[in-house]
């Protein structure tokens, strides 16, 4: 039956069958005063039984993909039909088929040199459809994959393994740095005149990482099954200047009532990922192998150096040796977290007036706006003042010598009232974000635990999902399977494989 043969027979099927029981379905719903839900359900079903009986059709029109005794190859390699037909499974949004094809190699045991039913369909390295791998991986990334069985079972009334929809996404991340890597700078018209890096560590749980046990399964006290391996979070993006005073962000921190603030420009092109450590060869930590991202990114949307680059850190002194090694510092501020300062403030106010002093609040507001003035040893100098002149001892003494030390460290990166007049941020909200997001939102709930490898895919999907690549991404990784799978398919491309089936 050739291809026209068989789609006429599923036209009259159609027909003769599916749409009769359309009607017959809506009718009884009238007649039977059905809520409109479970006809919307009814017609679900319905709907998927005729895509898997379009699609049986549509397989049935192209046959085994038997080409004859022999086939040339485009190479000039003559290959012969080897002995019966070889089978493999298509597990698609309409349910599982089973395809029966024609193979030509050498001989039986041996690679197989050519498929045409498969080069023909152009079908995945695995089982799995393209439109189902990118169904059960959009929801993959945001959910536990046993969660995204459940979902699918639901909607397609199919069921899958939890073990094939993680080695599914392991496998689906693969093409992400060479996607990353063909992506072109985002249009300099749509960039702001500021372009701001940021990074920060989050740890996720690595199975097997932990302690091992001792003898009979005794584990010393303490110790853990699994550990945390540290996973460095970057972001670039650009951004228009927002100058503000001291006033204005003492007023917004501190939430007064009257205050209000102008429209904030928001980041342009954000774009986000993380990396876990790389065990080599050579070995990489986290913060490496990030920090050549960001210098990658930087080059791509900074190339001729003249946007001000903002790099923007916590006080983590090992991302600020990665940035000062890593990035370049021309036309480039380093500034501290402001965020990361204020916690210290309010730590030392408390060590110094205690908890429930009614002079808290405006000490702790006088010494940020004070920060944010640019008196920065000033205020380190009255904090260590006051401890001495309040004779503080023991745990309260180091604490406070602990703040006063942080600040001092950092009084470089910490000229707010210069950084508020050119409008750079001060604030590292959106790497804050994007720890929460792409780490801990999907891969620190409660028993989660990962392997390095499963890991670092969940990050690299996740990237590409939050910067809004995914269909992009889709796309591409497809592409390139394909033309890595089928060098040869144009042997069979469009009505030729119908002519040479004959």
């Amino acid at each position: 039956m050739n291809i026209a043969e068989s789609l006429s027979v599923l036209k009259v099927e159609l027909l003769q069958e599916v749409v009769p029981q359309i009607v017959t379905l809506l009718q009884t719903g009238m007649d039977q005063g059905q809520a409109v839900h479970d006809v919307e359900k009814s017609l679900w079903d319905l709907l998927l039984g005729i895509g898997h009986q379009a699609l049986a059709a549509f397989f049935q029109a192209h046959g085994s993909g038997d080409l004859g005794e022999t086939i040339t190859l485009p190479d000039g390699r003559e290959t012969r039909r080897l002995d019966g037909l070889h089978n493999r499974s298509y597990v698609s949004i309409f349910g599982r088929f089973t395809l029966a094809r024609a193979v030509y190699g050498s001989r039986e045991g041996q690679a197989i040199d050519f498929v045409p039913l498969d080069n023909r369909l152009q079908l995945p390295a695995g089982a799995f459809s393209y439109v189902l791998q990118d169904w059960d991986q959009a929801l993959a990334v945001e959910d536990a994959f046993s969660q995204v069985n459940t979902t699918i079972e639901r909607m397609l009334h199919m069921r899958q393994s939890v073990g094939s929809l993680e080695t599914m996404n392991r496998q689906m991340a693969q093409d992400v740095a060479d996607f990353r890597e063909l992506q072109p700078p985002p249009p300099a018209a749509e960039e702001g005149a500021i372009v701001v890096l940021s990074g920060d560590c989050k740890g996720i749980v690595i199975r097997g990482q932990g302690t091992p046990t001792g003898c009979g399964g005794e584990r010393p006290g303490g110790a853990r099954a699994n550990q945390k391996r540290m996973a460095t979070v970057g972001a670039v993006y650009t951004i228009a200047p927002y100058e503000r005073t001291p006033e204005d962000v003492v007023a917004a921190l501190f939430r007064d009532e009257n205050y209000q603030a102008e429209p904030r420009p928001k980041p342009c092109h954000k774009h986000v990922w993380a990396s876990l450590p790389v065990t080599g060869p050579p070995p990489e930590t986290s913060i490496n192998v990030t920090f050549d991202w960001l210098q990658w990114e930087l080059a791509q949307r900074n190339a001729d150096g003249r946007r001000v680059t903002v790099t923007l850190f916590d006080g983590q002194e090992a991302l600020w040796q990665a940035s000062a090694e890593r990035l370049p510092q021309e036309n480039t501020v380093g500034i501290l977290d402001v965020l990361h300062v204020t916690p210290r403030l309010w730590g030392a106010a408390k060590l110094l007036l205690g908890d429930k002093s009614p002079l808290l609040v405006p000490f702790v507001r006088h010494k940020v706006w004070q920060v944010l003035s640019g008196k920065v040893e000033t205020v380190v100098r009255s904090l260590r003042q006051q401890g001495r002149d309040q004779g503080l001892k023991g745990t309260k003494k180091k604490a406070l010598k602990r703040m006063c030390a942080y600040l001092w460290k950092n009084r470089a990166r910490m000229r707010y009232d210069d950084y508020l007049r050119a409008g750079y941020p001060i604030a590292s909200g959106v790497i804050e974000g994007a720890c929460r997001h792409l780490v801990k939102d999907r891969m620190e709930r409660a028993g989660m635990h990962w392997t390095i490898e499963g890991a670092q895919a969940m990050l690299d999907l996740r990237s590409v999902a939050i910067c809004g690549q995914w269909e992009e991404y889709q796309v591409h990784r497809i592409e390139e399977e394909i033309a890595g799978l089928y060098p040869h398919r144009d042997l069979v491309a469009g009505e030729a494989f119908f002519a040479l089936a004959v």
